[in-house]
């Protein structure tokens, strides 16, 4: 395994989004200690690897995935691709590995920097990471349940989506635990604070905003920026993402949050289902 380096954290907030964004080298963003592993396992027998197994592991980890798709959105740029260039489209980290193929996987990824790593000493940072990943898992699973409900063609999207919809808040504990914290604790204390006013007091800006420039700047899939961007809340599979991420925050810590019932409504109307079958419809997903 790799050894890191303790990372310098940000302490102090950059000035304006952008500022942000240069704080961001995408190829050394951590990943799970789980996925780090599992990839030196199969780089031992990456003849016998298809894309099927490698995606199996890269998915469960947002941060691989960003790290993937952004690989080979770069790889699209130096061959003179572009975001309108739809024949090599890759929308999912699946066909952005078929795209790349095995070999080359394993050529540009060798072993990686881990979350686990990096916040070795910061046992509370590492433990906001780790809630905001729960969340991310269970946003996906209700996201891509509704979105095959629905019958939506892009189901594969939409679960991806929902897994990466708040990797900027993960960033955050991993190169700013300090910052998250402060966040974290100001809510703690004044419930009634919405999330993006503490951002903006502390972080000059919101997390929102800074994913999209993030994905932007890495050139993600585009059809993965738009349902990730919470301003079209109109279109239906940006529904799709923002109720299941509200399902998942809300029931994070059971389902008893008063807040759930408005939930159940909205899901139904999204899913044109009666409130009780949409209930039974989100335990079961929740496997509770």
């Amino acid at each position: 395994m790799l050894t890191v380096a303790r990372p310098q954290f940000i302490t102090r907030a950059p000035r304006d989004v952008a500022a942000w964004v240069r704080c961001f080298e995408l190829a050394a963003v951590p990943i799970l200690t789980e996925t780090a592993d599992r990839i030196e396992e199969l780089r031992e027998c990456q003849d016998d690897v298809d894309a099927r197994t490698l995606s199996n592991v890269i998915e469960r980890d947002p941060l691989m995935t960003l790290k993937v798709l952004g690989h080979v959105a770069a790889l699209r740029r130096g061959r003179g691709g572009s975001d309108t260039d739809t024949e090599t489209a890759t929308e999912t980290a699946t066909e952005a590995l078929v795209m790349l193929g095995i070999t080359p996987f394993f050529t540009a990824f060798g072993p990686q920097p881990t979350v686990e790593e990096v916040l070795a000493d910061e046992p509370e940072a590492f433990e906001g990471f780790m809630r905001v990943l729960t969340r991310a898992h269970r946003a996906a699973n209700f996201a891509v349940a509704f979105a095959v409900h629905r019958m939506d063609h892009d189901a594969a999207v939409i679960h991806e989506a929902a897994l990466l919809h708040d990797f900027a808040e993960m960033l955050l504990w991993v190169r700013a635990p300090t910052l998250a914290l402060q966040i974290q604790q100001r809510q703690t204390l004044d419930s009634s604070l919405r999330s993006a006013d503490v951002q903006r007091q502390l972080l000059n800006t919101e997390l929102s905003a800074l994913q999209q420039a993030l994905m932007r700047s890495w050139r993600l899939p585009e059809l993965l920026v738009r349902i990730t961007d919470d301003q079209h809340a109109e279109a239906v599979q940006v529904r799709n993402v923002l109720l299941a991420i509200r399902v998942a925050r809300h029931s994070a810590t059971g389902w008893d949050n008063a807040a759930l019932p408005d939930d159940m409504v909205d899901i139904a109307n999204l899913l044109n289902m009666g409130v009780l079958p949409t209930q039974r419809l989100l335990h079961e997903v929740d496997g509770s």
